[in-house]
């Protein structure tokens, strides 16, 4: 038994991915018994590995969900940026830039309303939360728009060490809500071509939420999905900590 303990640990990124195929069979086929494929298999196997890596995470107290298990440890490669942003890199070639052209003006207002649209709602929330000075909103706010804006917001414009921890938390919600709901949505909003699939990721800005649902939903369309989100990340990065903050220390000086 230690011995094929030893050879898992040392193949750990193997065992991380014949769990992942197992697990995407398993909800490939609940997803027909149960479902009737009315909702997607790939829905039901995130759902299912965000909820093994918390049980994980209480059970091991550690900090790195499942890949605090020694067998599991290639999770932690597996699940981490690199392989993710290699992923979306990958997907590139399949892009037309043809096609990103026809989205025109479309694209550009759709980066617009995301980013502004969740920054007010995070900044609400900030306000209902008893936050009252603009760094404070302003950094939840940008947070609510990306995990990745909040922090760069938070350090530009002073604010405090917690209230970065809740603008982080704020986007890895949004991210995970993203990757779940966009297969269960994307019939009913018309999510089935390039042109929908970058107003989207515009809309919604959560690049790893975005390239996860779409992948979900259909894969030809995660590559139009993910530019358009990598662009909302930049435009909120750009705009939170200088219009947006100046804008909320009108109101909260």
């Amino acid at each position: 038994m230690e011995y094929i303990t030893t050879v898992l640990v040392k193949n750990s990124l193997i065992v991380a991915f014949l769990l992942t195929g197992l697990l995407m069979i398993a909800a490939e086929y609940l997803s027909k018994i149960l479902t009737n494929k009315k909702i997607p298999g790939s829905a039901i196997a995130i759902f299912s590995g965000l909820v093994l890596a918390y049980f994980a995470g209480v059970a091991t107290g550690g900090s790195k969900g499942i890949a605090d298990i020694k067998v599991l440890s290639g999770f932690e490669l597996m699940g981490g940026a690199m392989f993710r942003d290699f992923t979306i890199v990958s997907t590139a070639m399949g892009v037309s830039f043809g096609i990103i052209k026809k989205t025109g003006l479309a694209g550009v207002v759709s980066l617009l309303i995301g980013v502004i649209l969740s920054f007010f709602a995070g900044a609400l929330i900030a306000i209902a939360m008893g936050y009252q000075d603009a760094a404070s909103i302003t950094t939840i706010g940008a947070g609510a728009c990306t995990f990745v804006v909040g922090p760069v917001t938070g350090t530009a414009v002073g604010a405090a060490s917690d209230v970065v921890a809740i603008s982080i938390a704020a986007g890895v919600v949004k991210s995970i809500l993203v990757t779940i709901g966009t297969p269960l949505i994307a019939r009913f909003i018309g999510l089935n071509s390039p042109q929908a699939a970058m107003i989207y990721g515009g809309l919604m800005g959560t690049t790893s939420g975005v390239a996860a649902g779409l992948g979900a939903t259909d894969p030809k369309l995660v590559p139009y999905g993910a530019m358009t989100a990598t662009f909302y990340t930049g435009l909120g990065c750009l705009l939170c900590p200088s219009a947006l903050f100046l804008l909320v220390k009108v109101f909260f000086p």
